[in-house]
């Protein structure tokens, strides 16, 4: 599936942080459908900028680790002054989300006039992240639903689509994972139209040796407690 040319005024927007050894294959993979990527390089130790770069992507520098929210803050911050883009596109840098996924979000986002289209994994059953994984992910997903009045199904997926005009009320100030909450409750606030789709997640080999799997997952819902 690609993009057809009208389509081509969206931006990518990539947090990154220690990703060396995937993000330059994430990077090339998106671009031949989505040529325009914004990685935000959250003061790697590793060369993640350098491979983001050598993929064709744009790259902004935190001088300091200030948190995947901040990341996307400024990587939208960046879109919005910097280009002319209609639709962002939040897109994780470690390989778990699918391109096609994007541009099916993107289509509807065009097709019914939607302003945000949130990434859902539990809409279908492609996604298995485990019994535990999901519980807690249940769990957070109940929390930001009362902390927000909004009636999502996967509410701490990394992957969204947000139109301008949403785009530019979004202030984020949790860095941690409680930004994950924070953007459901700001883009909720706008009132424009949104709807959820179904994606695939991956979890890779990569991914669950980092421990991301589980662990960000328990930190995902004790930030939403205590934000």
């Amino acid at each position: 599936m690609t993009l057809s040319p009208p389509d081509r005024d969206t931006w990518l927007v990539i947090p990154l942080y220690n990703e060396a050894t995937v993000i330059e294959g994430v990077v090339r993979e998106a671009r031949q459908t989505f040529p325009n990527v914004v990685c935000v390089d959250d003061a790697s130790t590793d060369d993640s900028a350098a491979r983001a770069e050598a993929a064709g992507a744009v790259v902004v520098r935190h001088p300091f680790n200030l948190g995947q929210g901040a990341s996307l803050q400024t990587g939208i911050r960046h879109v919005l002054e910097a280009t002319d883009a209609t639709y962002l596109v939040t897109f994780d840098a470690d390989g778990q989300h699918r391109v096609e996924d994007a541009v099916a979000m993107v289509e509807r986002a065009r097709a019914e006039g939607l302003a945000i289209v949130f990434g859902s994994r539990f809409l279908d059953d492609r996604t298995r992240p485990g019994f535990l994984k999901k519980l807690v992910l249940k769990g957070a997903v109940w929390l930001t639903n009362q902390q927000t009045g909004m009636k999502l199904t996967d509410a701490h997926n990394g992957l969204r689509v947000i139109r301008r005009d949403a785009a530019e009320q979004l202030s984020l100030q949790q860095n941690r994972m409680a930004h994950a909450t924070e953007i459901v409750l700001q883009l909720g606030r706008t009132k424009l139209p949104w709807a959820e789709e179904p994606v695939h997640i991956i979890y890779t080999d990569y991914s669950k040796a980092k421990g991301q799997s589980l662990i960000n997952s328990v930190n995902i819902l004790i930030d939403t407690i205590l934000k």
